[in-house]
């Protein structure tokens, strides 16, 4: 039978990083996933040109039951490590907004990064393999493949969520981890696009494609981004950062164009021609069929010098907390996260090992830690696999 220190099932950010590490110290490392190729996720992202991280990262920007889990493991292993690894492969990088960090070429310069260092490492890497079951065994774990059994002293689930399950994702390490007794926190999709209703939606006419910057929140929560009106509902970075914090039944809050003071601009406006309409003066500042709903929603006739004060602070005020109810969400199919999985209260947070299974270890997006929009999750991901890969 085939023999390792570690196996590592998912052969995604986490589960490579995880695997680098350990093979650095000379652990025997098979990692294992059923796809033809590693790193999907990693491809597909950021455009194809992949957001590896993000320089703030802290453990602010992170969603847990347990706020506090994740600090252990990205004060270890920063964007900052992370990002000398890009620089000693000489893959060239840029900075977009809000400390973005992407590939100036093809997320396929990171996989090819990470599978260099596990050769490195003498990681070994096994591709086309489904498990079908994994058990305690003497040595500490049997795992069942299509291409034989393997026994390990240590086991790392890395094999992620339920989002974009076109691409494979399962919920793979909720069964393994409910199967020795690890409890999973409720799992829903995150940075997920919002649906409306049919009759929301119709007052919506000629608004899919439209993209304008707003601040969208939920409770404290808010992102000032761009938002994208489609035929389904609303997307774009504002919408799918707060739909993490969003729960169905509940509102969100749209502060439209938040830049413009809409009293102030009616104000000039009307002293330079009260003869002009309304709309005619917002149609200057936004897309025309987003004013039209918005003066239509307000009640809003006539011509400014007809507009009473009143009528212009209602206005404002509708703009600037336009209150949406959106109808759900897009799901899995489209999600770029899951939030909630694995228990944090069930895992050590320097080594991410299961606390009442030795050998036991779940890494990345299968843990209860989810990232906000912008690199933050590959983060956690490369994280998280360092703290395993350091004991595993």
């Amino acid at each position: 039978m085939d023999k390792r220190d570690v196996v590592i099932i998912g052969a995604g950010a986490a589960g490579m990083m995880c695997a680098i590490e350990a093979g650095k110290r000379g652990r025997r490392v098979l990692v294992i996933d059923h796809a033809k190729a590693p790193g999907e996720k990693i491809r597909i992202s950021g455009g194809g040109r992949c957001n590896f991280t993000n320089i703030n990262a802290g453990p602010k920007n992170f969603l847990s039951q347990n706020p506090h889990f994740c600090k252990s493991a990205l004060a270890r292993y920063t964007p900052m490590d992370f990002l000398a690894m890009v620089e000693r492969h000489g893959i060239a990088w840029h900075e977009k907004t809000l400390g973005q960090l992407f590939c100036d070429h093809t997320a396929k310069d990171i996989i090819a990064m990470l599978l260099t260092e596990m050769r490195a490492a003498r990681a070994e890497l096994r591709l086309a393999t489904e498990v079908s079951s994994v058990e305690r065994s003497q040595a500490g774990f049997r795992i069942v493949t299509s291409g034989g059994s393997v026994e390990t002293t240590s086991l790392v689930v890395a094999t992620g969520g339920k989002s974009i399950p076109k691409m494979g994702a399962t919920g793979f390490a909720y069964r393994i981890a409910e199967q020795f007794g690890l409890r999973i926190v409720e799992t829903r999709p995150g940075l997920v696009p919002l649906t409306l209703d049919p009759s929301t939606l119709s007052e919506h006419d000629g608004l899919p494609g439209v993209s304008v910057e707003v601040v969208a929140g939920h409770g404290r929560a808010t992102f000032r981004e761009a938002m994208l009106f489609t035929h389904r509902g609303l997307s774009g970075p504002a919408i799918l950062q707060i739909s993490s914090f969003w729960r169905e039944g509940e509102d969100i809050t749209l502060h439209l164009q938040p830049g413009l003071d809409v009293i102030e601009v009616l104000s000039a406006a009307r002293k330079v021609n009260g003869r002009q309409a309304v709309l005619t003066v917002l149609c200057e500042h936004m897309p025309r069929k987003l004013a039209q709903l918005l003066v239509r929603q307000a009640g809003i006739e006539g011509t400014l010098a007809e507009l009473s004060m009143r009528k212009v602070e209602a206005l404002g005020e509708h703009i600037r907390r336009w209150k949406v109810r959106p109808a759900g969400s897009e799901g899995y199919r489209t999600a770029e996260v899951t939030l909630g999985g694995v228990d944090t209260d069930d895992l050590d947070s320097r080594s991410m090992a299961a606390k009442s299974v030795p050998g036991l270890y779940v890494i990345g997006e299968a843990v209860d830690v989810t990232g906000w929009l912008g690199g933050y999750n590959f983060q956690w991901a490369w994280a998280s696999g360092y703290a395993a890969g350091q004991v595993a």
